[in-house]
C-alpha cells in the first residue's frame, strides 16, 4: 500500500484519486488562524517553483489545534486565495488525529510517525514528503518552513 492507493476529497466533495499524481507530493494538514499560517507564503513558493516540474502540494484544512480552521470550504478558499494566492490543491477539510481521522492521514502517521515514534500530529502544518512512486520518505514539524524542504524536493525531482 502507498500513498496512490487512496482518494481524497477536494473542497467541492468531489473524489480525487491520488494515483493521478505522477510526482512527489507534500501533504501539509493547514489553518487560516494559526501562528503557522504565513507558511502558507512558503508553500507557495515552493508551488511555483517546482509544480510545473512534478511537485504537488495537496493542503487539507484541519480545525483539530486550537480551533484554528472553523471556516467551511468556501471562506477557506477565499482565503487562501485572497491572503496567500495560493494556487496549489487546498482539500476537503479533515481530521488527522483520533478515530476519526481520515484514512490518508492514518496511513501518513502510520509510515512515517513522529519523534520517539508517536503517530499522531502534533500541530497544524506538519508535512508530509512523498515520491514519485507513493512513498513516504519523510515528516516535517510544523516549526520546520516550507523553503527547509527545497533540497529534498530536488533529489526527488532528479
Amino acid at each position: 500500500m502507498n500513498a496512490h492507493d487512496f482518494v481524497v476529497k477536494r473542497a467541492d466533495g468531489t473524489e480525487f484519486p491520488l494515483s493521478e499524481i505522477k510526482g512527489p507530493i507534500l501533504v501539509v494538514n493547514v489553518a487560516s488562524k494559526c501562528g503557522f499560517t504565513p507558511q502558507y507564503e512558503g508553500l507557495e513558493k515552493l508551488n511555483q517553483q517546482y509544480g510545473t516540474k512534478g511537485l504537488t502540494i495537496l493542503g487539507f484544512p484541519c480545525n483539530q489545534f486550537g480551533g484554528q480552521e472553523p471556516g467551511d470550504a468556501a471562506e477557506i478558499a477565499k482565503f487562501c486565495s485572497l491572503t496567500y494566492d495560493v494556487s496549489f490543491p487546498v482539500l476537503a477539510k479533515v481530521k488527522v488525529n483520533g478515530d476519526e481521522a481520515d484514512p490518508f492521514y492514518k496511513y501518513l502517521k502510520h509510515a512515517k510517525p513522529g519523534l520517539l515514534g508517536i503517530e499522531s500530529i502534533k500541530w497544524n502544518f506538519t508535512k508530509f514528503l512523498i515520491d514519485g512512486d507513493g512513498n513516504v520518505v519523510s515528516r516535517h514539524a510544523p516549526t520546520e518552513k516550507p523553503e527547509a524542504l527545497a533540497p529534498e524536493i530536488e533529489k526527488l525531482l532528479a
